[in-house]
């Protein structure tokens, strides 16, 4: 028996036992779990459209949903694990109420000067006014501390980006711990004249201490995607201190 006799000898014996059949159905069964797998995975096309639907039904419905009942769970939960720490954690819980809690007047747009006017609040409330002088005439108070605004825009950005970069700086020389960077971007083609606020944020709960009301509204208006006007790029004013020095009798 040559060869080619055996191997079809075998192969009909196979057929007739079953042996054939059985590796087909197994690879059969392999193949079809190979392509759903495929089919399934993560970049798969069934996969793909699953996506689709479960974000056409999800997206609007979260949307919409009215998370306040959460924010109130969540506080309270806060309020009872701070409230008899240290004032260090007593400013994070302030700090975390004024990130999850919407902010209910922003706008989609704002101005330099209206951004000025709220860094000014602040610095009225919580400037240094060690080394300060007095003003004696009617009521004593501090004398006036100057500030300032500037817009300035990055000249050096590469020609072949379409991005423009610029900065908004607020300045008290008085007390250096008021002055505050503001980065800004944008798209000069689909910008129509303003800019995005691209305003430091912070994930890290320990960060949360050393952020200033100023800080917390800024990162606020990064979050809302608030668009800056540059109405003014050259601003100075003089900010009264609140505080107000002690009484002196000498």
């Amino acid at each position: 028996m040559n060869l080619e006799n055996s191997i079809q000898d075998v192969i009909t014996k196979k057929m007739q036992d079953g042996t054939i059949e059985k590796i087909v159905s197994e690879k059969l069964e392999e193949g079809v779990n190979s392509a759903l797998d495929q089919l399934f995975g993560r970049y798969g096309d069934v996969t793909e459209v699953i996506q689709k639907q479960i974000k056409s039904v999800m997206v609007p419905y979260l949307e919409n949903r009215d998370y306040s009942e959460y924010i109130v769970k969540l506080d309270d939960v806060m309020v009872k694990v701070l409230k008899e720490t240290t004032i260090d954690n007593k400013k994070i819980l302030k700090n975390f109420k004024g990130l999850i809690t919407p902010v209910a007047d922003l706008e989609k747009e704002t101005t330099v000067t209206k951004l000025f006017g709220k860094w000014i609040e602040y610095v009225s409330g919580d400037v240094d006014t060690s080394g300060l002088e007095i003003d004696y005439d009617d009521e004593p108070c501090y004398v006036n501390v100057p500030v300032s605004a500037r817009f300035e825009k990055d000249e050096a950005g590469r020609s072949w980006s379409s991005i423009e970069r610029a900065t908004l700086i607020f300045e008290c020389e008085h007390d250096e711990k008021m002055n505050v960077l503001i980065p800004l971007s944008r798209w000069e083609k689909y910008s129509n004249g303003t800019w995005d606020i691209d305003f430091k944020s912070t994930s890290d709960l320990n960060s949360l201490r050393h952020l200033n009301d100023f800080e917390v509204y800024m990162m606020n208006l990064t979050q809302a995607y608030v668009k800056l006007e540059v109405d003014e790029e050259d601003l100075d004013e003089d900010v009264e201190p609140e505080e107000k020095p002690e009484a002196s009798f000498n």
